[in-house]
């Protein structure tokens, strides 16, 4: 068996040979005293593109959120968000532990929620009786809803409601930019609904780390001081910032190609297997596919065996993530055995 075909997840790119030049010529300093020339060019480039004063460099898309959403909640408080967003799924608990903070969820089918089912979950001011909620929190694109975009109007419908409540927002927006060449919509657009916002730089784009926070400069320099507590202050880290530099350059409009490797992997499947997945339902590079009866963890296992690597997000859903390092052949191609798998 050749290379594998690897679908587990778009965090598995490598940089590019012109990235990892950019990387090794980039200017440096000790970023702890705000003295990193690539960081300090990072972080107000992602900031103007969100529409924000400021930007934080964080190491991981979870520290950002976990800043993010650390900013507007104070202990005991409550964040509103999606049963399955990432920050209650994928940061291992992090938020209640480490920050103190209590989540309550909605439910959605594919992660697109409404403004009346985040209106109807809000909790006003009760005194001493009942938490109140202090924040939102909404996952654009939504990665275990299968790569779903939140329109824009229905964000704008959120923010007014957070707003009217006076309660803050934060997007965690790992993948924003896949939403926003999907959809044509501004960035700044999208972080005009958020007091705070999170980008991902190792994923769709293809650095090898780092995400950025958004925000108002008052925020940013509490978050700052926080990430310190965390363990996150580093030193010549323009490094990483380099290639995130990069990768706004080079590798945002290519998201598109992706997202249409991923039709052509989930066309494959449902050409063997209808039931599995509908391909009209694929907007950007993942693939969520029901494996009906068969155990998610057994076609996993078996897909790898046929040199096809994949990820398990259910009891009987399997996901596929296509990204820069994989092209759409082999994406068809893996479609195709998967397919077979299932039929």
């Amino acid at each position: 068996m050749g290379t594998a075909i690897d679908l587990r997840s778009d965090t598995l790119t490598r940089p590019t040979q012109a990235m990892r030049r950019a990387m090794a010529e980039a200017p440096v300093g000790d970023d702890v005293y705000g003295e990193d020339p690539s960081i300090i060019e990072l972080e107000c480039r992602v900031a103007e593109l969100l529409g924000h004063e400021a930007g934080l460099f964080t190491p991981t898309g979870s520290m950002a959120n976990l800043l993010g959403v650390w900013l507007h909640v104070p202990p005991g408080g409550e964040v509103l968000c999606d049963a399955q967003a990432h920050i209650v799924r994928a940061e291992m608990g992090a938020h209640a532990q480490l920050h103190g903070l209590t989540t309550r969820t909605w439910t959605t089918a594919d992660g697109v929620v409404d403004a009346a089912t985040v209106a109807a979950a809000i909790a006003p001011d009760n005194g001493p009786f009942l938490v109140r909620t202090a924040a939102i929190e909404i996952e654009n694109t939504h990665n275990f809803g299968g790569g779903t975009i939140q329109p824009i109007e229905t964000l704008r419908e959120i923010r007014a409601l957070a707003l009217g409540a006076g309660i803050k927002t934060h997007l965690d927006g790992a993948r924003l930019w896949n939403a926003h060449v999907a959809t044509g919509t501004p960035l700044a657009d999208y972080g005009a609904c958020f007091d705070s916002v999170s980008v991902c730089l190792s994923k769709g784009l293809g650095a090898p780390v780092g995400s950025v926070l958004v925000g108002s400069a008052a925020d940013m320099a509490r978050a700052r001081v926080q990430r310190k507590r965390l363990g996150g202050g580093w030193r010549q880290a323009g490094l990483l910032a380099a290639a995130g530099l990069h990768a706004l350059d080079h590798h945002v409009d290519r998201l598109a190609d992706d997202h249409a490797a991923a039709r052509c992997f989930a066309e494959a499947v449902a050409q063997k297997a209808p039931p599995a997945v509908a391909p009209e339902d694929v907007p950007t590079n993942i693939v969520v596919v029901r494996t009906g009866q068969r155990p998610a963890a057994e076609v996993v296992a078996r897909a790898a065996g046929c040199g096809v690597l994949l990820s398990s997000v259910g009891a009987h859903l399997v996901r596929a993530v296509t990204h820069l390092d994989v092209t759409q052949d082999q994406c068809r191609e893996a479609g195709g055995i998967l397919g077979d798998l299932l039929a």
